[in-house]
């Protein structure tokens, strides 16, 4: 018998119909369900904000000088110290609200849970969801607008309709006592109130809202876009 001759080696072929359908297989099947890259910027940015204001509040041992205090002779005296304190203290306030807040929302773990599950299907569904793919839950596509709509929904119902809107009310309402009996019994005139720029210590703290939202609006630019 004669000997068979060996077949010769094959050579690979590459398939370009194949290499081109992987990116748009990865890009439907594999898509992160959060745009990572802008909620990232978004924290660092919000996080910068918020210490770059922190760090325009006044010393603490100012705000708590006991030799400070004195009973006002007046409501009309007590609304003066109020305002005026109001205008030297806002960001310490602003903190003081703050730590309220977080107060009550640690001794109430699961209302706590509630608005961090809150925020993170905002996150996740919406703010920083890439616009395609499109939602698909339980089977079904959603569309933006049902998405967003769900959502408003959702935080009316969380907020007004459970017992995480009646804890944060009154914590707002338990801060607000606390700044209001401090500024009507410091007495505000060993503050230097001409020497500071008017509202500038507001615009120092609270500018960490118009900082996240601008921090928002260009980390969510590109998908808010697509999805128009």
């Amino acid at each position: 018998m004669m000997a068979s001759s060996p077949s010769p080696p094959l050579l690979p072929i590459s398939n370009p119909q194949a290499g081109g359908a992987a990116p748009s297989s990865g890009a439907n099947g594999a898509a992160a369900p959060i745009a990572t890259p802008a909620f990232r910027l978004f924290l660092a940015r919000l996080s910068d904000s918020v210490r770059r204001s922190l760090s325009n509040r006044r010393p603490w041992s100012e705000l708590l000088d006991r030799s400070a205090f004195s009973r006002p002779d007046s409501l009309s005296d007590a609304a003066s110290r109020i305002r005026k304190n109001l205008g030297y203290f806002r960001v310490n306030y602003i903190a003081l609200l703050a730590a309220v807040l977080a107060l009550s929302l640690l001794s109430h773990p699961f209302s706590l849970l509630v608005l961090l599950g809150l925020f993170a299907a905002w996150c996740f569904l919406y703010l920083f969801r890439p616009a395609d793919p499109p939602l698909v839950l339980f089977g079904r596509t959603f569309s933006d607008r049902e998405t967003l709509g769900g959502l408003v929904l959702l935080s009316i119902f969380v907020i007004f309709l459970t017992s995480v809107g009646s804890l944060l009310i009154s914590a707002l309402l338990v801060g607000a006592a606390i700044v209001c009996a401090h500024g009507a019994f410091r007495m505000p005139e060993d503050l230097f109130l001409d020497d500071q720029d008017p509202g500038g210590a507001a615009a120092g703290f609270l500018s960490f809202l118009g900082g996240a939202a601008s921090s928002a609006a260009s980390a969510t630019g590109p998908v808010v876009a697509a999805r128009v």
